[in-house]
This record gives C-alpha cells, structure tokens and sequence, in this order.
C-alpha cells in the first residue's frame, strides 16, 4: 500500500484536510473496533517473555530493523530469542518456523524472512497459537513479537512503540482518514517504552511536538545506519517499503551516487515487468541495481544475483538503557498475571 497524500499535514487546508474530514467517521469506527477488541480479549499467557515491537501508525517505522538489533542484544546477554510475525504477504498461515533455506518470501512473507536471518524466527496468523508452538518447541527465553500492539491474543511482558521521528504522527487521524490505527493517547498508555526513529545520531527528535516529552515511560533515540558503505560507481535504486524516501536518503547521505529511483507499494511483489523496467534503467544509466534488504528477499532468486542489497541496523543513542529495559523483563516475576503491556 502507498501512503496517500491525504495524510500528510497541510496546515488545515485544501483537498487533504477535506479527505481526512469526509473519512474521519470511518476512523471513528475503525478505532472504536480496535478498542473493543482489546477490550473483550483474554491474552494467552506463555512461558517465555514477550516483547512487542509495535506502533500505532502504518507504514514503515523501523520496526523490523529495531526487531533485529534487539535479538542481537538479547544473544550478548546470553538469551535465546525467537520472533514472531504476522507473516503479511506469506501464503503460509503457521504457526511455522521458517527455514532461510527452504521458505521463501512467497510463502513467509519479507520481513520474517529477514528476520530469520538474525535467529529463530516463526509466523503465526494466530498469535496466540503462535506463542504456544514456540513454548513447545523449548529452548526459548522471550518472544519478539514484530508487530501487534493492537493484537491482544498473546499477553506481553513489555509493548515498544516506533515511531518516526520526522513523520510523527501525521494530522492525528485515524485509518482510512491518517495513518494512525488507533488515538496516540489510547495507544501509548499500553506502552512500556518508546523508540524515535531518526535519521541520524545529530537529529535530535522533537519530544515536545510528539508528545513524549512527560511520559512516565522510558523514550529511546535510535536511527540506522549502514552495515557497509554503498558500492561504488552509479546506482538504480528501487524500494518497495512503507517509506522508500527513507532508503534513498540514507543511500545519498552515506556516498551513494544515485542515478535514478523507482518506488513500488510496501511488500510489492516484483514481476518480470518490474524487472524488465529496472534492467532499462540500468543500462541507460550504466548503473548497478541497489535495494533494501527487506525488497532483495522478494526478489527471484535468479535476479538476486545481480542486485545489491543494502543492510542497516538500529542503532540506540543509550544502548545501556536498552539492555536495562530488557533485563527488567527477564527479571519480572513470572507469576505476575494479566498483560504488562
């Protein structure tokens, strides 16, 4: 899905402030559904912790690249993590652990493909029932849970917000009228911490305008960065991600000589089309094609050979303080009922 413009702010005025006021009522109903559901669930409780690396928008917030620095923190500490996901664009339902070797993002999805990459790593459409496979395959300290603050089948230990810092919230409102999936306010009360995506460490966010700046909870500043420099020479750059912006900026800022880009919807599934149209602009461009990791695992694997694939981390300002928040989950007594989070 691409983002309509519609939710971005424009002061108030013009066609885009009149798109979110015909759909505002759809985004009442939209989150007085969600409400309901969280309301009248009963969270499942599992053995292992589970943390929920979650926001209240969509679209791509960094989720999956926080997801992945938190299991290599975790591994520092000696404890053995598993993610779950949704498995969004997948066919399989699960639950199911992927195998890099075998499953592809066809039948998984991208990003818990990705994140297979980084550890153990299951799909489940029923979260719950996802939760209980791990607890009985053993051997698993905590759940990472890719998404799903709004879900509440699976009880969690501790629920992280991302957000992006620069995007924020947009005009506040709510799924189809904004991007919010729920009021910022409803959402961070079931919050136990928060990450602000930034571009970089320089950027500091902007706590007040976020609203951030009194929480009682703690508020990380994280950004990625690169794992390695751009290659050399001219590059095609095409990304089908939540904000492909993103990607091309980063690229530019970290050296890269880009010739031109080519956007695609978040998860696109590229077709020879696709492929034909970036092979053109290659050759025209005496260029080498370059994309995020999360759009390489979608690609044919006899295309992947002559793409690059571009690998970032989430990085934290007070790293420290994160290993702090994961400690407390772990050493919270196990007894405790109902959801933390």
């Amino acid at each position: 899905m691409k983002e309509p413009a519609f939710w971005r702010t424009d002061g108030g005025r013009g066609s885009g402030a009149l798109a979110r006021a015909l759909l505002a009522p759809l985004g009442w109903i939209h989150a007085w559904a969600v409400a309901r559901r969280i309301r009248k669930a009963t969270p499942v409780r599992i053995g292992p912790k589970v943390v929920c690396v979650g926001n209240l928008t969509v679209g791509g917030t960094g989720k999956t690249p926080v997801t992945q620095t938190l299991m290599q923190r975790l591994a520092e500490m000696k404890l053995t993590a598993a993610s779950l996901s949704r498995g969004y664009g997948g066919r399989e339902t699960g639950p199911l652990r992927i195998d890099p070797a075998t499953h592809d993002a066809a039948t998984v999805g991208d990003e818990p493909l990705l994140l297979a990459r980084t550890g153990q790593a299951w799909i489940a459409r029923d979260r719950a029932a996802g939760g209980r496979a791990i607890e009985a395959a053993g051997g698993v300290d905590l759940v990472l849970m890719d998404d799903g603050h709004q879900n509440p089948d699976l009880a969690k230990d501790c629920s992280i917000v991302v957000v992006d810092g620069l995007t924020g919230w947009g005009p506040g409102t709510i799924v189809p009228a904004g991007p919010l999936r729920e009021p910022v306010a409803t959402g961070l009360a079931r919050a136990d911490a928060v990450i602000v995506m930034m571009p970089d460490a320089a950027t500091e966010p902007d706590w007040t305008g976020l609203g951030l700046a009194d929480l009682s909870i703690p508020v990380f500043h994280a950004w990625l960065e690169p794992l390695v420099p751009p290659p050399a020479g001219k590059l095609i750059a095409f990304a089908g991600i939540g904000r492909p912006e993103k990607f091309f900026d980063a690229l530019r800022a970290a050296g890269g000589d880009i010739g031109e880009v080519a956007v695609y919807g978040d998860h696109h599934a590229f077709n020879a089309g696709d492929l034909r149209h970036l092979d053109a602009l290659a050759a025209a461009h005496d260029a080498q094609l370059i994309t995020t990791e999360k759009d390489w695992v979608r690609l044919p694997v006899d295309i992947q050979a002559r793409v690059t694939a571009w690998p970032v981390r989430a990085v934290f300002a007070n790293p420290g303080a994160l290993d702090g928040l994961l400690r407390d989950v772990m050493d919270a007594d196990m007894d405790a009922g109902g959801e933390a989070g």
